[in-house]
Parts: C-alpha cells; structure tokens; sequence
C-alpha cells in the first residue's frame, strides 16, 4: 500500500462519477487536466484532438462562456478573457502591427483610447479619431491610407452615441479593413453588431452579461479563423478568463433579457421625466425624439438600453453635488448591474484625457453618466430630484463665488 501523503494527494484529486446532466455548467477550478498518456497530452496542447490541458490555454467553463456567448451575438466562435479591457487588447493585437493604422469613434471609452494612442501608439500602430456618425469623414479617414481596423461602440461611452454599424461595416470593407464593435453598453439583448455587418464584437461581460458586479471577465466573438487569432493572443499573454468568473457570467446570462428589458424602461423613464428640468441642459438616452441618432437607435436597437446621460449646468460642482446628495445609487465605479450606478466621467472614465480631449470626445464638465438598475422607477425618479436640488444649490455659489464683489471709493 502507498504511504499516506501519496494516497492524499491521490484522493483529492478522484472525482465523483456523474451519470445526470447539470442543470448549471460546472466550475471547473482547476489548472491543470491529466491526459491517458504522454501521445495525448502532446496532441490536445498542440490542438490536433479537442481536450483541455492547463486552463490558461482553455477551461471547460471559460470555453462554455465563449460558446454561450457567440450564440447570443450570432458568431461562430467566441473567447473568454480576464476583463473586457483584455479583450480589447488581445483582439486588437491579433489584427494590427508596427506601421498599421486604426480609425476610431473620438466619442468612446476613455482606457480604450488611451490604449489604442498609448499601448499601440508606442509599438508603432498610427490611429486616427472621427465622428462616426459623420459617414463622409470616416470613409475620408478609412481612405487617406491603407487602413486594418475601424473601431467603434455600439452606443458610445459616455456620450449615449449610436453608430450606425450597416453604413460603418460598409465602408470598412470597401477599404479591406476589419470593423470591431465595442457592444458593452447594448449587450446582445439590445443588439448583435454581426447581423450588420461587424467582423469581431468585443463586450465587457462585467457588465449587463455578468449583471450583478460580481464578476470580471470579457468576450469577442466572430469568424472561427479570426477568433482562433486572438485565442493565440490570450495564450501568450496569459489573458484567460478565470473559471469562477467565467461561471458568474453565465449565471448572468440566463436573466440578461428580462434585466436590459426593463433597465431599458427605466432608463426611459428617467430620460422623459428630468430632459429640461432646471438645472439640466440636456439628456441623452436612444428613446428619447431628441437623441441625434434616434432614426438609427430605432432601426439598430432592439432594446435602447438602460444607459444615459445627464449635462448639468454648473459644471464639475454640480455634477459632484449631484452624486453625493443620491442615496440610492451607490457611490462606485462601473456600469450594467442590477443597481443603478451614477458616475462622473471626467474624474473617473475618462480620467486620461485632458480638457482638450474631453472636449473633443464631447464630454461637458457637467456630464454625469447614468446606468439604470433594477429598483424602482418612483423612488429612483425622486431621489434623482433631490441630486438635481443640490446640484443646482451647489451651482449657484459656485457662480456666486465667481461673481466681483462691488466696492465703494
């Protein structure tokens, strides 16, 4: 008989025979997968038999996230990764080198663009930013040079943008390039890039996918060839999805409808009730007739999301006045859980860009970016009430505090 610490080691490791399918995919919280012989274990890490072998090159559960996740998004292949900043990297990576060049919306995610100018600026890749709702300067932008990639947000962050994903594919595959959509802020419940025409959709499946900030994991999906690119990527980066995260988020997609169905409502519902209240200069939200994109928000969207954005008037004072009188929105970071989240994206999104930028990506002083949770609507539509009272509060001795005091001689 084998000595103690041997039958130990071996014992943990049996595990229990399961004849019934799972209801749930299991979490498969391992590294590593013993192969029958030294021939097999050859085979499945060089990929000519499907298998597992050490989970940062695949999971069970991770590769069961990526599959669910291409079906939602109608691609054929999809990959997990450790968060959607990662996905966006490694998909990127797979597409562009020293010398290449990417066109990308100027209204988007802040570490997206710090990312394209910093990260990929400094290994040679030249990027230029457009309007992309500006179909005459993109296709200008797409044929000034040969170009590899257009990037664009189905709806932008934070500025509620709408890209028109038919007219964008189009003309980036007039010039050869690959068009990848950031699709985080829709979610496949609100739309799927690929019917219209996208190459790769990336998602931050922290977010609506995940749905309850417990999680942090991110996806791509596309063509099997192009997918298996940026799987290569993953491996040697060591991006992998964890197992347990990768578990959460499909937990989240079994209830991804219903939560994006009625955020949606309430995003809505929050967008009609404060578009022209004192203190706010203007409200964008997809549903709303005001929306610049509303034609294409109605054509594209099948949902219009539960993101939206306020501009106040007074600037950074009343958007900060406004996040600390809320008492239901917790005070954090991030976006697409089941409760409702108010942040400033100057000081936190967006924190990279100077005034200049922030200009250019559209982005006011007094900007504040709304993700609708799942409380409800009176109570949110009230407390928002009392965040506008103070920050009008907080804008009047602001001004007051700039205007000259009179002096007499």
């Amino acid at each position: 008989m084998s000595g103690f610490s041997t039958r130990a080691v071996r014992a943990s490791a049996h595990g229990p025979t399961v004849r019934q399918r799972s209801t749930a995919v299991p979490i498969f919280q391992t590294a590593t997968f013993a192969a029958s012989d030294s021939d097999e274990l050859a085979d499945v890490i060089l990929g000519r038999v499907p298998g597992f072998a050490y989970s940062r090159i695949d999971n069970p559960t991770t590769a069961a996230l990526a599959a669910a996740v291409a079906e939602l998004e109608g691609a054929e292949a999809g990959a997990a990764f450790a968060s959607g900043m990662a996905a966006i990297h490694a998909t990127l990576l797979s597409l562009v080198s020293a010398g290449d060049r990417v066109v990308a919306s100027a209204t988007g995610y802040g570490t997206t663009r710090a990312l394209l100018t910093g990260t990929f600026g400094r290994l040679g890749v030249n990027v230029v930013f457009v309007d992309v709702t500006d179909h005459a300067a993109v296709a200008e932008a797409l044929a000034g040079a040969p170009t590899r990639v257009l990037y664009a947000e189905t709806i932008s962050n934070p500025t509620i943008v709408v890209a028109d994903h038919g007219r964008l594919a189009g003309l980036a595959h007039e010039q050869g390039a690959t068009y990848v959509v950031d699709n985080t802020f829709a979610s496949p419940a609100g739309c799927r890039p690929i019917e219209w025409g996208a190459d790769l959709v990336v998602e931050s499946a922290t977010k609506y996918i995940g749905g309850h900030s417990d999680t942090t994991v991110g996806v791509v999906a596309g063509r099997e060839a192009a997918i298996e690119a940026i799987r290569l990527v993953a491996v040697d980066t060591g991006a992998t999805a964890a197992p347990l995260n990768a578990f959460l988020a499909l937990r989240g997609i079994a209830t991804l409808g219903v939560r994006v169905e009625r955020q949606s409502r309430t995003a809505s519902a929050l967008g009609r009730r404060f578009e022209g209240a004192p203190g706010v200069l203007r409200v964008l939200h997809p549903s709303l007739p005001s929306h610049p994109q509303l034609e294409v928000a109605d054509r594209l969207l099948e949902l219009p999301g539960a993101m939206l954005a306020l501009e106040l008037d007074g600037g950074r004072e009343a958007g900060r006045a406004f996040i600390d009188a809320v008492e239901i929105p917790e005070r954090t970071a991030s976006l697409g859980s089941v409760h409702t989240m108010v942040v400033h994206p100057p000081s936190t999104t967006h924190r990279q860009l100077d005034a200049a930028a922030l200009a250019d990506a559209g982005i006011a002083p007094g900007l504040l970016r709304v993700s609708a949770g799942l409380e409800d609507v009176d109570d949110l539509e009230a407390d928002f009430a009392a965040g506008l009272a103070a920050a009008r509060r907080a804008a009047g001795a602001a001004r007051e505090r700039r205007t000259p005091v009179a002096t007499t001689s």
